[in-house]
């Protein structure tokens, strides 16, 4: 059995982080991201220790077999998503400005987390994210990808190139994220203001906005297509809403709003920006995803430059 004093101990657990890192990614959610690594450590701890000091690398084999859980949660996330109330969009992360917690629980906020990528990674086979994201992002050999998704190494290397060119012809030009807060800060004064012709100004003629409510609140069905249809939205909200604050915020790494309603956060918006203009916006209403963001408030934790509307 293994205890506190078992050297092993620390060699396993150091790779938690890696786990969760991994995990969310493949998944897009951070609640099965943890149940995924939880699991993997149930599935180490059940073997015997003759078992475990039978496997050369643990590291390797916990990840192996985290990639595997994802690869079945994936399968079985594309059946339970068509029966999801509305659209479903990846669990907003946010920026935590204070060391609370175990390190080992944060994933890395770098691009390959930020909102327009994991959307464009929903679009995928379970195959071709699961293949993609350990090559390009965690830059395992196709060798060892193949272990994990029970395919060939060059049938691996056709579904990484296939999910490459999912990303190429998804996405724009990335924009800075000085130049994207700078968008949505002026987003954000113009919705305040009420201001329809500034807000139709900073959003593309052919912006979208998406909204996942999980059908637990209310939320407009479907996107909203056309800047002055979002334009005319928003400014709608804000008047049905007084009490609403707005607050600029770090959303996986990126520049993004977050809305209070009464002291309560309703809403998450994460956005992408293409030539100084808003192209979509996603809005994550669900409360189940907006548990991270409820604790960081619980803990009196600021964002660099947020400012209440109400200030």
């Amino acid at each position: 059995m293994t205890t506190p004093s078992d050297p092993s101990l620390n060699v396993i657990m150091s790779e938690r982080g890696h786990l969760v890192n991994l995990a969310y990614r493949l998944l897009g959610s951070l609640s099965e991201a943890e149940d995924v690594v939880q699991e993997t450590y149930a599935r180490w701890y059940a073997m015997s220790r003759r078992q475990q000091e039978e496997i050369e690398v643990p590291g390797a084999w916990l990840t192996k077999v985290a990639g595997r859980i994802c690869l079945d949660l994936l399968r079985s996330a594309r059946v339970r998503r068509e029966r999801y109330v509305g659209d479903w969009i990846p669990e907003p992360l946010p920026e935590r400005t204070e060391p609370t917690g175990d390190p080992a629980d944060r994933v890395t906020l770098d691009e390959s987390v930020n909102m327009a990528f994991l959307v464009v990674l929903e679009s995928m086979t379970p195959a071709e994210r699961v293949a993609f994201v350990l090559h390009d992002v965690f830059r395992y050999s196709f060798a060892e990808v193949a272990g994990i998704v029970g395919r060939t190494p060059a049938a691996c290397r056709r579904l990484a190139s296939s999910a490459r060119r999912r990303i190429r012809d998804a996405r724009p030009p990335l924009t800075t994220a000085a130049r994207q807060a700078g968008v949505v800060r002026e987003f954000k004064r113009a919705w305040e203001a009420r201001d329809i012709e500034a807000l139709v100004g900073l959003l593309d003629p052919d912006a979208t906005v998406v909204t996942d409510s999980g059908g637990l609140v209310d939320a407009v069905p479907g996107p909203i297509e056309g800047g002055e249809r979002i334009a005319r939205h928003a400014v709608d909200l804000l008047g049905r809403a007084p009490g609403m604050a707005i607050l600029e915020c770090s959303v996986n790494g990126r520049p993004g709003l977050l809305v209070r309603l009464d002291g309560v956060t309703v809403t998450v918006m994460a956005f992408e920006v293409a030539d100084d203009r808003i192209t979509r916006v996603w809005g994550v209403r669900n409360p189940d995803k907006l548990k991270p963001w409820t604790k960081e408030y619980e803990r009196r934790l600021t964002f660099p430059g947020a400012v209440s509307s109400d200030q």
